[in-house]
């Protein structure tokens, strides 16, 4: 692969994790496909996993997303009122598959997670399906694996990944 694209792919890569930390949800709905996929597999499922048919913490299609993200934003979502402050690191990234259409590449991530005078560490990789449109590079799938034996310490998952 050229070393532009990956820079590139890196470049989008930062902009979303800073949506993220920002809390910008709505801009970063918008980086996704109407038939998106946003995954977060179980810690005891192998990486290839499909969510028909195999336990996730997370398996959301556009729609799904879109009613996280509204439920996030709302004050009656205890869970994150206040929200919590995050910081989403990102290394690695590789481009496994280039095609006319769609760009397959993978990172490895470090989300630290702040609430209530305690901060949780999440640790793993992402897998991306993106795909070129005339609005530009958005996300296909996403799914972000947890390289954890557990959700313990941090016991939920209630921040995007």
């Amino acid at each position: 692969m050229t070393l532009p694209l990956r820079l590139e792919m890196e470049d989008f890569l930062f902009e979303e994790a800073a949506l993220l930390d920002n809390w910008k949800l709505d801009q970063w709905l918008a980086l996704f496909t109407p038939d998106a996929e946003y995954q977060v597999p179980s810690t005891d499922l192998a990486k290839d996993a499909d969510p028909h048919d195999s336990l996730f913490y997370i398996a959301d299609d556009f729609e799904r997303l879109e009613q996280r993200v509204l439920r996030l934003k709302k004050r009656t979502m205890w869970s994150e009122q206040p929200r919590s402050k995050t910081r989403h690191l990102l290394s690695n990234v590789r481009i496994l598959e280039n095609d006319d259409a769609d760009i397959h590449l993978e990172a490895g991530f470090a989300v630290y997670r702040t609430k209530w005078g305690h901060t949780d560490l999440y640790v793993g990789a992402y897998d991306y399906l993106l795909r070129r449109t005339p609005e530009g590079m958005r996300i296909r799938r996403k799914r972000s694996v947890l390289d954890l034996d557990g959700l313990r310490p941090q016991g939920r998952v209630s921040i995007l990944l």
